[in-house]
Parts: structure tokens; sequence; C-alpha cells
């Protein structure tokens, strides 16, 4: 990833609305819907262990890198402005929606 902490928080953000949207539409292209069998909670799972790798990456791999360069308080400040703008980002969008329904 990127030293620009808002491009992090962006891109965690983009993989986000891909798998939701794919969670959402993906079913809907499906017809007849698929039975029920072991192969549903193997995708959960295996969905759940993507993402939260997809995101460690997005999250520490620079600050771990900066850390082990030796700067340990540039990787503490960049790996929390990331997730402050990961934050600012989440709230915009909670806002938006929340004007929306009204």
């Amino acid at each position: 990833m990127t030293k620009n902490p808002i491009i992090n928080a962006l891109m965690a953000t983009l993989y986000i609305v891909v798998v939701a949207s794919v969670m959402f539409y993906g079913p809907k292209l499906i017809e007849p819907s698929p039975k029920e069998t072991v192969i549903i909670p193997i995708m959960v799972i295996s969905l759940f262990t993507l993402s939260a790798a997809v995101m460690g990456y997005l999250f520490f791999y620079q600050p771990f890198q900066i850390y082990f360069e030796g700067d340990k308080k540039r990787a503490v400040k960049l790996f929390l402005q990331t997730v402050l703008a990961f934050a600012i980002i989440t709230a915009l969008i909670l806002i938006k929606f929340y004007i929306l329904a009204l």
C-alpha cells in the first residue's frame, strides 16, 4: 500500500463496497436459489478470512514496514491516520444514507 492514509482508507472502503455488492447482487443473478449445503458456511468463513487478510494488508503493511525500519512514531502515526480517515469516510457514508432515509 501507500504511505498516504487517505488512499489506504479509500482502498479499504472500495474493497468493502465490492464485497458488499457481490453479496447483494450475486444471489439475484443466480436463479433459482441454490440449496443450502456445506459450501455456504465454507464460503462465509473463506470470505471472512480473505477480508481479514486484505484489511490487515491495507491498514498494517506500511506501518509495519516503517516500524521495522526504526521509525516507530511515524509508523504509529500512519496507522492512526489511516484508521481516522477510514472512520471519517464511514461516518460520511452513514450520514449520507441517514439523510436519504429521512
